[in-house]
């Protein structure tokens, strides 16, 4: 499990403006790098490239590089736009995820701002001697970046916010999610039993604030459980909801603890997140098909999709594991039953009138019925029984009720 600090950097990495800035950060070195290696470059090189050659080069990056990097902000706002409306409007945390679009982003806006640097250092008078050469050095590799990121902008523009794509990746970052929730149900603390309680004596720790917990630092509340000779009983797992003043966890005994420092363990925000809510990501990929299911969209095909995605998630996650790394903290473990609903539960109710939508369905469900995992055999078990009945009430014809019931053998 990452600590929680570890978890913010990855975030923070995440973030467009933080790419842009350290490009940008990277082109202003660049252009101040180009007046101190001057004179460690031979002359006769500095006589053959001077300033005629690279400043006309700096003239078109600095009056083209902004105004390509603002066309393409405009395009990615308009398909972020897009994705939210015609797919889900948590798709639009995704997108703004990828790691391609912030790189030709980041490198238009930092050769705007190597050109403008070094057109301002030449104006100061900062390159003498041998340095317009190593700007010029540096001048084509930046011209050489803008082509690379150019030919990757157009290749991403293709794929970029269109359905296909932004399902591949919320597919592909549930599949990261649920494969790291699988591997430690419980966080790597002891497991809860169904409607375990803690001790009698165990002292609440209430939420600072109100919102969805998005990580539990499971390292830095076993240090502090270990240092208290506690025991710390985790109430509040990635992507439960919590009012101000729930217990976000229990203490027993309640002893010399520092309640703050637990509280700081946990992160609670407005929204929920996919880094260890592998519920929601499982959540998401569900609502892309009950959207597509909407009479505004009527796409059972996108729904068909996703159910086959879903499939594949499930069945080819791995095993529940046990190991137990923090044993004084006791957590709920993540539960099959949760799965299957949070992944079937509301295309079960919303294609329920559709019948190759139901098929698809059933079928994704004797997948895990017949798996080597018990307990999401019993949760698809349950899931089947409860489609069946959405269908029944839904379908017309009597054969197409019939059919359906022979494919789950029920």
């Amino acid at each position: 499990m990452k600590s929680l600090r570890l978890w913010q950097v990855l975030r923070l990495s995440r973030r467009l403006w933080v790419r842009t800035s350290l490009i940008a950060v990277l082109g202003i070195v660049a252009a101040g790098a180009a007046a101190l290696l001057g004179p460690v470059i031979p002359q006769e090189l500095a006589d053959r490239l001077g300033e005629d050659a690279v400043m006309p080069v700096l003239d078109v990056l600095a009056s083209s590089m902004l105004a390509v990097a603002t066309f393409s902000l405009s395009i990615m706002v308009t398909t972020h736009r897009q994705a939210s409306s015609q797919v889900t409007p948590r798709s639009h945390r995704l997108l703004l995820e990828d790691t391609t679009t912030q790189t030709v982003l980041a490198t238009f806006i930092g050769a705007f701002i190597f050109a403008l640097v070094s057109i301002i250092l030449f104006r100061a008078g900062a390159y003498t001697g041998a340095a317009p050469f190593v700007l010029f050095a540096f001048t084509v590799l930046v011209v050489v970046l803008v082509v690379v990121a150019i030919l990757r902008w157009i290749d991403h523009l293709s794929r970029l916010g269109s359905m296909d794509e932004t399902i591949a990746q919320a597919a592909a970052r549930a599949r990261d999610t649920l494969t790291a929730a699988r591997n430690a149900p419980s966080m790597l603390a002891t497991p809860l039993p169904d409607g375990a309680v803690p001790p009698a004596g165990a002292r609440p720790v209430p939420a600072p604030r109100g919102g969805y917990v998005q990580l539990v630092d499971m390292a830095a509340l076993s240090v502090l459980a270990e240092k208290a000779g506690a025991e710390i009983w985790v109430a509040a797992v990635p992507g439960s909801f919590l009012v101000a003043g729930r217990a976000l966890a229990h203490v027993n005994p309640p002893g010399d603890i520092d309640r703050d420092a637990i509280c700081a363990a946990f992160e609670i925000e407005a929204v929920r997140s996919f880094e260890q809510d592998a519920r929601f990501a499982l959540a998401v990929l569900s609502e892309i098909a009950s959207r597509a299911l909407s009479p505004g969209l009527n796409d059972p095909g996108t729904a068909i999709d996703i159910l086959g995605r879903l499939e594949q998630l499930l069945a080819e996650c791995p095993a529940a594991g046990d190991e137990i790394r923090y044993p004084r903290l006791h957590a709920p473990p993540l539960r099959a039953d949760d799965l299957v609903e949070d992944a079937f539960s509301a295309i079960a109710r919303d294609g329920a009138s559709m019948r190759e939508v139901a098929r698809r369905l059933i079928h994704a469900l004797n997948t895990l019925r017949q798996g080597d995992d018990p307990a999401l055999a019993r949760a698809a078990e349950a899931m089947t029984r409860r489609a069946l009945a959405h269908a029944e009430a839904a379908l017309v014809l009597d054969e197409d009720k019939a059919g359906l019931r022979q494919l789950a053998g029920l």
